[in-house]
C-alpha cells in the first residue's frame, strides 16, 4: 500500500507541474481581439492605441501631437494601433479592415480616415484608408509605408519608436500635399552575432517546450504504472 501511495503522489505532482507549466507558457499566446480595442470615431482625438505596449511615452506624445496638428490643418485623420498576436486564421490586413469598419461604419465617416495596425509578434502591418485620403495617399505610397518605411527600423532591432515616427513624418508630408519623401535608404549588412530571438523562433521554442513537458508527463505516468504492474505480478 505504501508503494501505491508513493506512486499516486508522484503522479499527482507530475500533473500539477505540467498544468502550471502549460498555463504559464500558454498565457502570452492569447490573441488580441477586436472588442479589446477602445472604440474610436471620426473627430475623436485618439491617435495612438498601443495595446502591444511597444512605444515609449515620448514617442506616443510626439506622434499624437503631430497627428492632431495634421487633423486640424487638413481634416485628414491618421490613427495607429499596435496589437500583440493575431488570432488563428486572421491576417493583419483582415484585422485592420474589420477595425476600420467598426470604427467608421459609413463611407462618409471613412472618407478622411487612415488606419495603420501593427502586430508585434509577427511585425506585420496593415493599412486601410478612406476615399479622400486615397486621393493623396495613393496605393503605391500606402504600400511602401507598411512594406518599407516601417519595417526598416523593425528589421534593425525592433525599433518600434523609430518605425512609427518615420511613418508619421511620411504620412504628414503626403497628406499635407507635399512631395512624398519616399522610403528610407536601407544599406544591407550581414547579420552577425544576433543575440535576440525572432518571433518565429520564440514560437518554435514554446512549442518545443510544451512537447517536452507532455513527453515528461507521459513518462512520469507510464513508468510508475509499469513498475507497479511488475511489482504486483512478482507478489
Amino acid at each position: 500500500m505504501s508503494y501505491i501511495r508513493s506512486y499516486l503522489n508522484r503522479l499527482l505532482l507530475s500533473i500539477v507541474v505540467v498544468t502550471l507549466s502549460i498555463g504559464i507558457f500558454a498565457l502570452p499566446a492569447q490573441a488580441t481581439a477586436i472588442y479589446e480595442i477602445p472604440v474610436v470615431s471620426a473627430g475623436v482625438p485618439t491617435w495612438v492605441v498601443d495595446k502591444a505596449e511597444v512605444l515609449s511615452l515620448s514617442t506616443k506624445g510626439t506622434v499624437k501631437g503631430t497627428l492632431e496638428q495634421l487633423a486640424k490643418q487638413t481634416g485628414k485623420e491618421v490613427r495607429f494601433v499596435t496589437i500583440h498576436r493575431l488570432d488563428y486564421g486572421e491576417t493583419i490586413q483582415t484585422f485592420t479592415d474589420k477595425l476600420f469598419k467598426k470604427w467608421f461604419a459609413t463611407p462618409e465617416e471613412q472618407a478622411n480616415q487612415a488606419l495603420i495596425v501593427l502586430d508585434n509578434v509577427t511585425n506585420t502591418i496593415g493599412i486601410q484608408t478612406g476615399t479622400e485620403v486615397k486621393s493623396l495617399l495613393t496605393e503605391p505610397i500606402a504600400t511602401s509605408i507598411i512594406a518599407e518605411t516601417m519595417p526598416a527600423p523593425l528589421r534593425n532591432g525592433n525599433k518600434y519608436n523609430q518605425a512609427f515616427t518615420d511613418a508619421t513624418d511620411r504620412l504628414v508630408a503626403v497628406l499635407s500635399g507635399k512631395a512624398d519623401p519616399g522610403p528610407p535608404v536601407v544599406i544591407s549588412t550581414p547579420e552577425v552575432g544576433r543575440t535576440y530571438l525572432k518571433a518565429e523562433e520564440t514560437e518554435a521554442n514554446r512549442t518545443n517546450f510544451l512537447t517536452i513537458v507532455i513527453g515528461l508527463l507521459i513518462v512520469a505516468t507510464v513508468i510508475p504504472m509499469a513498475t507497479w504492474w511488475w511489482y504486483q505480478n512478482q507478489s
